[in-house]
């Protein structure tokens, strides 16, 4: 991503600066419950960064407590593509 990208990063508290921030690393999230989202992976080894994450989103089929499930997207790593939600 060329400059910072734009949008409300995951987990942003209410009432704070919910944008990104100078010298974080962001994948943005595509679909789903959190979509257009962007999730801070500053310091994710790359391990990690290729498995994708499990968040807790209230928004999801399972409600508060859920999980929506996002991946990399095949050919575009920086974003990352809802999956499915779980409990």
């Amino acid at each position: 991503m060329s400059g910072l990208p734009r949008g409300r990063v995951y987990g942003a508290e209410p009432g704070e600066d919910s944008g990104p921030r100078a010298g974080c690393e962001y994948r943005e999230l595509v679909g789903g419950p959190l979509d257009g989202q962007l999730l801070d992976v500053t310091g994710w080894d790359a391990e990690m960064l290729e498995c994708g994450a499990a968040l807790i989103t209230p928004l999801g089929r399972y409600g508060g407590g859920g999980r929506a499930h996002y991946e990399p997207r095949p050919g575009d790593p920086l974003r990352w593509d809802w999956e499915g939600d779980t409990a």
